[in-house]
């Protein structure tokens, strides 16, 4: 069973420890979002579905469909397009940075391939 721990601020400014899971099918760990109570409903959900997006793909792709859109309609507005270009481009540059975890893998996968390597240029059966 998985469970996620999770710090929630309560109203009286005291910091609580949150435990929670959903039920049905195989247990999900559910944890309570910080900025949910000054969403909306319809942002609650989308809140939600945020949650669950682990990489930047997305807003990198919405930044370069509205860069296009202001160069279409406002090609005139230099500064407009430097600031778009300039949120893309830090967006990019933080989508390529590792994580702990994918650092982690990308060590281990490494390790692996040098190994293999090493079995090709010296067999251990020579």
């Amino acid at each position: 069973m998985s469970v996620h721990t999770a710090f929630a601020g309560s109203a009286g400014g005291e910091v609580r420890m949150v435990t929670s899971e959903h039920s049905g099918g195989p247990k999900q760990a559910r944890r309570e979002m910080f900025y949910r109570d000054g969403l909306s409903q319809a942002e609650q959900v989308d809140l939600e579905k945020a949650a669950e997006v682990e990489n930047l793909g997305e807003e990198i792709a919405v930044l370069r469909v509205r860069l296009k859109t202001a160069l279409k309609e406002r090609p005139e507005d230099y500064a407009l397009l430097v600031r778009g270009i300039g949120m893309l481009t830090r967006a990019v540059a933080t989508q390529y940075r590792l994580s702990p975890r994918a650092s982690k893998d990308l060590a281990e996968n490494l390790g692996e391939i040098l190994g293999r390597f090493g079995d090709l240029i010296a067999p251990g059966d020579r």
